[in-house]
């Protein structure tokens, strides 16, 4: 079918469908930038020293789960073009909490399921009623929806200049990794500004590719970990164990209503960029579907989701938000994640690379949520809730590891997650000191 002009900030819109290689490359391509897909499977497993086949495990079932959410958003509930990745916040709390001596992964995945599933019985998308539409009411404010993605991209940036760079022990730290990255970055760049209207969409992965072929000339990468991966992967039930402590549960909770929050923000950015009118139970449609793949990434052994801001750069990027490409890459995902030895193959595409592409398409969002500001009608009652949130938010990642040490479980986690600390601090500030801007008839019906 015809791709046919759009308006906003897209050449080709958000129902506009697109012929199956363009789907097809764009799908890989937002594959491709998902940075915490090649990130936190790995970190997890190697932090609890599991083997190699649980480790692909991990990625086969992350795979899936994202691949599987992001279908239900693009073409059933929320119907926006957005790619569903790992959530940083859901990893910090499975690390922290498995960690714990009376922890372990069975408690820290079974009270995450628990979690889950109270969240999902409170994103059930009924019409005015839902929990999720009162955050909705909150979102329309320009002021929350900036600040939260501003906050959302701090949270992850920890997964993007400084996997760029490297570690010590890394092959290729520092030049190597800087110098492949600073390669795909560019590439990207002049592909985005110069490559015409049809290599523009296939930006990311060129970038990928030029800084790839970059890395493996001056470090040959092995394809050792393909040959001893297994080839298709089983879901199971509760592959690390199960158990539920209750104070857990608050913590996993605690994780993912910010979370929703952060992706309500950012279904309003893109929605505005499709001129597309969300109302509060359309939003709470895209909730319900997270907190389905959070039950399901519970039960399975994978990580809550949250919309990807480096697959919001690829929209603005690529200036393609066809949700039918996102589709593409929610099929993709599923298939990947059956096949683990395609899974290790991506995985090849050298972490440097990968992050170096995150940072600029990091920024990028950032910089919208800076333009979303731009609509507030300031006052010092909106400096004071901005200001006030961004700095607790931004501050808790300063705090001493000495300090951190005395506080309760659910405090450190508060304090570690800007989305949590400076998003409850900014809703709780916005209600009480800006209630117009926040007022229910604010919301389209």
């Amino acid at each position: 079918m015809p791709v046919t002009a759009s308006t906003g900030a897209f050449d080709v819109g958000i129902n506009d469908r697109l012929p199956f290689g363009q789907a097809l490359i764009l799908g890989l391509q937002h594959v491709f930038g998902m940075t915490g897909m090649f990130v936190f499977p790995g970190l997890l497993g190697r932090s609890f020293n599991l083997p190699a086949d649980r480790i692909a495990y991990l990625y086969g079932m992350t795979f899936v789960v994202c691949g599987f959410i992001t279908v239900l958003q693009s073409v059933w509930l929320l119907r926006l073009p957005v790619v569903q990745g790992t959530y940083a916040g859901n990893f910090a709390a499975l690390l922290a909490v498995g960690h714990m001596q009376s922890g372990g992964l069975g408690a820290a995945y079974g009270s995450f399921f628990v979690a889950s599933l109270i969240w999902c019985l409170l994103s059930v998308p009924i019409r005015r009623l839902s929990f999720i539409g009162l955050f909705a009411r909150f979102l329309r404010a320009p002021l929350i929806s900036g600040i939260i993605v501003m906050l959302t991209i701090i949270q992850v940036a920890n997964v993007a200049l400084p996997n760029w760079i490297g570690v010590p022990s890394s092959l290729g730290f520092p030049l190597v990794n800087i110098f492949s990255g600073a390669i795909a970055v560019a590439v990207l760049v002049g592909t985005t500004l110069w490559g015409g209207k049809y290599l523009r969409r296939g930006a990311i992965l060129i970038g990928l590719a030029g800084g790839t072929l970059c890395y493996a000339i001056l470090r040959p990468i092995s394809f050792r970990s393909v040959v001893s991966a297994p080839l298709l992967v089983a879901p199971q039930w509760f592959p690390f164990g199960f158990s539920v402590r209750p104070e857990l549960v608050i913590v996993f909770l605690l994780v993912l209503i910010p979370a929703g929050m952060g992706s309500m923000a950012m279904y309003e950015m893109v929605g505005g960029w499709g001129n597309e009118k969300l109302n509060a139970e359309r939003m709470s449609q895209g909730i319900f579907a997270v907190a389905i793949g959070s039950v399901l990434a519970g039960i399975v052994g994978a990580f809550s989701t949250i919309v990807y801001p480096d697959n919001m750069g690829m929209l603005r990027t690529t200036r393609v938000g066809s949700r039918y490409a996102t589709l593409s890459a929610g099929l993709i995902l599923i298939a990947l994640g059956a096949c683990i030895k395609f899974d290790m193959v991506l995985v090849l595409v050298p972490q440097p690379v990968v992050s170096a592409a995150a940072t600029l398409l990091f920024g990028v969002v950032f910089m919208h949520g800076v333009q979303m500001l731009s609509k507030v009608d300031w006052d010092d009652r909106q400096y004071a809730a901005a200001g006030l949130a961004v700095l607790v938010g931004l501050g808790g990642l300063f705090v001493s590891p000495e300090v951190l040490q005395t506080m309760p479980l659910v405090a450190k986690l508060i304090v570690q997650q800007p989305v949590i600390s400076g998003g409850l601090t900014l809703v709780s500030l916005h209600s009480v000191l800006c209630p117009a801007a926040s007022a229910p008839e604010t919301v389209q019906a």
